[in-house]
């Protein structure tokens, strides 16, 4: 399974490259793969690239939902 996650867009660099930031970490990715990106913008990550831009809104929900997932304890998976 893979799996592509919403940053923020925090820095543009040269050669189609930019600075995300998710949950304070800070990565440099590729944006050969999406046009008219700028700071600010939330685009989906998967394996160094943007995929695309996401709306801030459907970001917003989807950070939020990983942040609930990753409260969550193994016990809280359990099956009865």
């Amino acid at each position: 399974m893979c799996l592509a996650i919403p940053a923020q867009v925090v820095e543009l660099r040269d050669h189609d490259h930019a600075v995300v930031d998710l949950a304070g970490v800070r990565k440099e990715i590729s944006l050969s793969l999406v046009d008219g990106v700028a700071v600010g913008d939330y685009v989906i990550v998967h394996v160094g690239y943007a995929l695309n831009k996401l709306d801030p809104d459907e970001a917003a929900q989807t950070l939020q939902l990983f942040a609930e997932l990753g409260g969550r304890t193994d016990s809280d998976n359990a099956v009865y």
